[in-house]
C-alpha cells in the first residue's frame, strides 16, 4: 500500500502536472523525482519520439490478433510474448503460423537494437534485441522502441530507459484496474538526456558487447547439447519433432505393469522410443549418477522477508529461474535451512506444475557462477551428481533437450499439480561418453554461463557510467 502523509506529501501543483490523476503510482513510485532531476539536469534532453523511427514513429505495439500456433519450424516463426522476452534461453519459444503474422504484421518482427517493454500486466520489464533475435515476433503486450542509430546510439537509450531514472517514469504511467496497460503515447514525451558522445558511445558499447555474449551464450548452451547426442550417435533426438508421432499414443497396449505406476501416460509410446535409443548406446541411470549427490527437491521452509542490502538473499522461482535477470522475494537464509542453497553445477528442474506447453514444468536450468548466490523453492527437482567423473554441467546439456523435457514429462504423477514420479526418474538412461567428449561437453557448458555472467556485469557496468553522469551533472547545477 502506498500512503501519503505529513512526511510524503502530494502537492496540488504536481496532480496539476499529472493531468489531475488520483491514483498514486505517479506520485509515490520515484517517479516524481526523477521526472524533476531530469527537468534541472543541465544537459539537452530530447524526447523519446524524437530519436525514434520506422512504424508508428519508432514507438509501437500492435494490434489484437487471432493466434495460430503450428509445429513444423519450416511454417512457423518464434512468437515472443511479455513473459517469454524475459529468458535467457530463446531456444523453446512457442511458433506461430508464418501465414498468419508475416504478411498482416510485418512490423511485429523485431529488429536488433530495439528495447521491448512490457505493457501489459507487469509493465516495464525490458529486453534489448539482440544480433540473434532477428527473425522472432513479438506479441501486442510488448511494446517496441526503434531508435534512430543517426540521432541516439541504441545501447545508450536502452540503458537510460531501464535505469532507476526510465523505469519509474515508465511504470508510472500504467492505467487500469485489474491489468494495467501503456501506450506509446503515454512515453512519447520522455526526456532522454544527452550527454557527450564518447560517453554515450561507451555505454552503447558496452551493451552491444553483452548482447554478442548472450548470444554466445545461447548458442554454446545449444552446441552442447547437439554435440552430446551427436557424438553418442544419436542424432536423430537432436532435432526432434515430437507432435509429428502423437497418433501412436493412441489406443496402445501395455503388458507386464507393476506396482510402480499404473498411469498410461509414464508408458507413452512416444517417450518410450526415446527412452530405447538412449539405452542402446552405452549408458549408466541417473540415479547411479547422483548416488552421493541429491536427486530429490529441496528442502520445505518458512519465507521471512528481509530487505536488499541487510543480509538478505533472492528467493527464485521455478519460472523466474529462466530469466535473464531473477526477480522475486527477498528473505532471510538465517530464518530458514542450509538447504535453500544450491552447490555449484546443479541442475534444477521445475518439478511442479502443469502440462501447458509455454509452462517451464520438466525444463531443466543450470546453477553456477553468479546464481548460487540465490535461494531455491522446493518445487525444482535438484540434481546433483555423485559420479565425479561425470560433471553437472555434462548432466545439463543432456536434461536441457526438448527429448529429455518430453521424457521427464512422460514420468508425471500426481492430480493438477504434477510431479516427477521418483522411480521412474532414478531410471533415466544417461548416454556416457569418453572422458574427453564429457570434459568437452561440460566445458562448453561452463564457458556459456562465464559469458552470461560477464554480460550482467557490462551491462550493470553501462548503467553505473549513466547514472554517475546523472548524478554528478546535477551535483554541479
Amino acid at each position: 500500500m502506498k500512503i501519503a502523509s505529513k512526511d510524503n506529501p502530494v502537492r496540488l501543483s504536481w496532480l496539476r502536472e499529472q493531468g489531475l490523476r488520483m491514483d498514486a503510482a505517479p506520485y509515490l513510485s520515484g517517479a516524481f523525482e526523477a521526472r524533476k532531476l531530469l527537468e534541472r539536469l543541465p544537459v539537452r534532453k530530447d524526447k523519446l519520439e524524437d530519436l525514434t523511427t520506422g512504424h508508428g514513429g519508432g514507438i509501437f505495439n500492435g494490434p489484437k490478433f487471432s493466434r495460430v500456433y503450428v509445429t513444423d519450424p519450416a511454417q512457423a516463426v518464434p512468437f515472443l510474448g511479455s513473459t517469454d522476452m524475459m529468458e535467457a534461453d530463446l531456444t523453446h519459444l512457442p511458433l506461430l503460423s508464418r501465414a498468419k503474422v508475416a504478411d498482416k504484421f510485418p512490423y511485429l518482427k523485431i529488429q536488433p537494437g530495439m528495447t521491448l517493454i512490457s505493457c501489459s500486466g507487469t509493465i516495464g520489464r525490458m529486453s534489448y534485441v539482440r544480433e540473434d533475435m532477428a527473425g522472432i515476433w513479438s506479441s501486442q503486450h510488448v511494446m517496441k522502441v526503434q531508435p534512430n542509430p543517426d540521432r541516439i546510439p541504441s545501447g545508450y537509450l536502452n540503458t537510460f530507459l531501464r535505469s532507476r531514472f526510465g523505469v519509474p517514469i515508465v511504470t508510472s504511467q500504467a492505467y487500469g484496474a485489474i491489468i494495467q496497460h501503456i501506450e506509446p503515447h503515454h512515453i512519447s514525451w520522455l526526456p532522454v538526456p544527452r550527454f557527450d558522445s564518447a560517453l554515450e558511445q561507451e555505454i552503447h558499447e558496452l551493451v552491444e558487447e553483452a548482447a554478442a555474449l548472450r548470444a554466445e551464450f545461447q548458442a554454446g548452451s545449444v552446441g552442447a547439447t547437439e554435440d552430446l547426442f551427436e557424438t553418442a550417435g544419436l542424432e536423430e533426438l537432436v532435432d526432434l519433432r515430437w507432435h509429428d508421432d502423437r497418433a501412436q499414443d493412441l489406443g496402445f497396449v501395455r503388458r507386464g505393469l507393476t506396482s510402480t505406476t499404473l498411469r498410461a501416460l509414464n508408458f507413452q509410446p512416444r517417450a518410450e522410443r526415446i527412452l530405447k535409443q538412449l539405452r542402446d548406446v552405452d549408458h549408466v541411470t541417473l540415479g547411479e549418477i547422483c548416488k552421493g549427490g541429491q536427486l530429490g527437491s529441496g528442502v520445505r521452509f518458512k519465507r521471512i522477508d528481509a530487505e536488499p542490502g541487510h543480509g538478505a538473499v533472492r528467493l527464485i522461482g521455478q519460472r523466474q529461474g529462466f530469466w535473464i535477470r531473477p526477480e522475486g522475494r527477498w528473505i532471510s537464509p538465517s530464518q530458514a535451512p542450509p538447504g535453500i542453497f544450491a552447490k555449484d553445477e546443479t541442475v534444477m528442474i521445475p518439478s511442479q506444475g502443469t502440462h501447458g506447453e509455454n509452462e517451464v514444468f520438466c525444463r531443466a536450468m543450470f546453477v553456477t557462477g553468479s546464481w548460487l548466490e540465490h535461494v531455491y523453492t522446493q518445487h525444482f527437482l535438484r540434481v546433483v551428481t555423485g559420479t565425479p567423473d561425470i560433471p553437472g554441467a555434462y548432466l545439463f546439456a543432456f536434461l536441457r533437450s526438448e527429448a529429455m523435457f518430453r521424457v521427464l514429462r512422460s514420468m508425471s504423477t500426481g492430480g493438477k499439480q504434477q510431479d516427477i514420479h521418483e522411480g521412474l526418474r532414478s531410471q533415466i538412461p544417461v548416454p556416457v561418453l569418453t572422458a574427453p567428449d564429457r570434459e568437452r561437453i561440460a566445458e562448453t557448458i561452463r564457458t556459456a554461463y562465464r559469458k552470461r555472467d560477464e554480460a550482467d556485469r557490462k551491462e550493470d557496468q553501462a548503467l553505473e557510467l549513466l547514472e554517475r553522469a546523472v548524478l554528478e551533472r546535477s551535483a554541479a547545477d
